[in-house]
């Protein structure tokens, strides 16, 4: 599927990709309502149906990552909620072993996430996986999602690549449109972001179920 010396950088999406996104669907379906239903004298259902719609909204913006926003909208500490239920952070399998080839083939390694830089924070903290990366890149740094046409420009002020020798892979099939549109030629998809949720089926790309399919071999440094 990936003809590694082809490749000299990787560029990694974090949730649903890395880590098993069941983590931040749990937070936000279910963990947010429940302390937003407490602190509001409302019933679980009623939260529910107020935030979803709410969350509707906001997605596709950076404002839907955003732990400061949330936490102004709902009056609520995001970064401290999201501590609560850290324990549910997890990585995919096999995920380290790919990181580690990387570092063994010396390809430049480059975390791209939406996440805002206190959730960041708080998952390599709790995995440990930041010291597998040349580099950590926050959407909110570059003040735009990478759903969003004009990231990718943005992000090579700040991280020049050469989209013939860059792989990205994603879990989120509007940011692999927005990368393919801007001229992408090596993506690849997740089957299954959320263990808890089961794979989907993915036509538009190339997908894996897990990291070991893809993981370099020594053979294929050359």
């Amino acid at each position: 599927m990936i003809h590694w010396p082809d490749i000299d950088s990787v560029f990694l999406d974090m949730d649903g990709t890395l880590l098993d996104l069941h983590y931040d669907n749990h937070f936000w379906l279910e963990h947010v309502p429940l302390r937003f239903a407490e602190a509001n004298n409302l019933q679980l259902h009623e939260a529910k149906e107020q935030l979803y719609a709410r969350f509707k909204r906001a997605e596709g913006t950076l404002d839907w990552y955003c732990v400061d926003y949330w936490s102004e909208q709902l009056d609520m500490d995001i970064p401290l909620l999201k501590q609560e239920v850290d324990h549910l952070i997890a990585v995919h399998p096999h995920v380290i072993e790919f990181l580690e080839a990387l570092q063994q083939m010396r390809k430049r390694v480059v975390l791209v996430t939406n996440a805002h830089g206190k959730v960041l924070e708080i998952k390599m903290n709790r995995t440990q996986l930041a010291g597998h990366f040349d580099r950590l890149i926050c959407a909110h740094d570059l003040n735009i999602a990478k759903e969003m046409t004009g990231f990718w420009e943005r992000f090579q002020e700040t991280e020049p690549f050469d989209m013939e020798r860059t792989l990205l892979v994603d879990d989120s099939l509007p940011v692999l449109d927005a990368a393919r549109a801007y001229g992408f030629r090596q993506l690849l998809c997740i089957h299954a972001p959320d263990s808890k949720a089961g794979s989907r089926r993915i036509t538009a790309y190339p997908a894996i179920d897990s990291f070991q399919e893809i993981t370099p071999k020594k053979a294929d440094a050359s």
